[in-house]
């Protein structure tokens, strides 16, 4: 049963077209049964970052119809009816292995060699096996796949420089503010995403940092680790006129700023400078409020400029480490497992 992948990233498509396409966490384990079933596939995994969807399965059926299939069921789960092209990507072995193993080192990502996907990657993978949704064959590949993520961490320089979304965002403001020790920051949304661009804030000068959430208690915790306040989610408006910068990362259906809610706070700033940076998808923050004075947004897709430049600090690691998935691939598909005929090269080891 080989394993194949259908995407699209950040590579292949804008924020507005990832965000039509994106799953909502809570409706993942729904999504992995309807995929399996739809698909007719033994096995499944669904990534969804705010740089890619990534379908994963294995299954007896025939390669190419698996991958028809589910091009077929991430449209029709988002009700998408528009044209598409290259924007969807599709894998079969051994591509769908080398892409997966990519994806896991960082080798994929907007910023080159990046830890958060991994991690992305691990849970995607962990809800999928507590639902019962893996089994040898993706079982097998995923963890292989974290394996050789660590041993290019540990063997390359592919990490040297800005290392995630989180600290090419903080490099982003520090082109907008010349220092960050008298500015007020503040983080709407605690989620993994949140705290590592607020580390990388704190350790970059920040002393004034806000962390608003949904949940008070979340943002609570987080603003005790970090040094810094909680504000209740339906008042962090009241100290809107204080602050420089907004990191926005929540899992938000729809945007929690707007233009119609930010102008009356710009006017109380007195001219001064608002950076607003949108790192969820679905965005966090109407692109309308960029027409306003003094105020600049950035999503997630304003980072390529910075991400560009850590790739060319890493770019001579990137052969080395393409060598290491290759042999890491093949030998993971010449592997048989118990049981199986020896001669099958689409066989895994046990």
């Amino acid at each position: 049963m080989p394993v194949v992948a259908v995407g699209l990233s950040h590579h292949t498509s804008p924020v507005e077209l990832r965000e039509r396409l994106a799953f909502a966490e809570p409706t993942l384990p729904e999504a992995l049964q309807k995929l399996r079933s739809s698909t007719l596939s033994d096995e499944a995994v669904i990534l969804s970052t705010c740089n890619r969807v990534e379908l994963y399965v294995a299954g007896a059926r025939d390669p190419a119809a698996t991958l028809t299939a589910l091009r077929q069921f991430l449209l029709d789960w988002h009700s998408f009816r528009d044209p598409l092209g290259s924007e969807l990507y599709s894998y079969a072995e051994p591509e769908s292995l080398e892409h997966l193993f990519k994806v896991a080192c960082g080798l994929d990502s907007m910023v080159l060699g990046e830890t958060e996907i991994l991690g992305q990657l691990k849970r995607a993978y962990d809800l999928a096996l507590q639902h019962q949704h893996t089994g040898k064959r993706l079982n097998k590949a995923f963890q292989r796949a974290f394996n050789v993520a660590k041993q290019i961490r540990t063997e390359t320089n592919i990490q040297r420089g800005t290392v995630s979304v989180g600290s090419a965002a903080v490099e982003l403001a520090q082109t907008i503010f010349t220092s960050l020790s008298d500015r007020t920051v503040m983080v709407i949304g605690a989620g993994d995403t949140s705290e590592k661009t607020a580390r990388a804030l704190l350790s970059r000068g920040a002393q004034h940092i806000l962390v608003t959430n949904r949940s008070f208690d979340r943002a609570a915790a987080l603003a005790a680790e970090l040094g810094g306040r909680a504000v209740a989610f339906d008042g962090w408006a009241e100290e809107f006129a204080a602050v420089d910068i907004v990191i926005s990362s929540t899992s938000a259906p729809g945007y929690v700023l707007d233009r119609a809610r930010l102008e009356p706070l710009v006017r109380l700033r007195r001219h001064r400078p608002l950076l607003l940076i949108d790192i969820a998808v679905p965005r966090d923050i109407d692109p309308e409020v960029n027409r306003l004075d003094g105020v600049y947004l950035y999503n997630i897709d304003d980072l390529q400029t910075i991400a560009a430049d850590a790739l060319r600090q890493r770019q001579e690691e990137i052969a080395r480490c393409e060598t290491i998935i290759r042999e890491k691939v093949k030998a993971l598909l010449a592997a048989p497992p118990a049981g199986f005929l020896s001669g099958s090269k689409l066989a895994f080891g046990s």
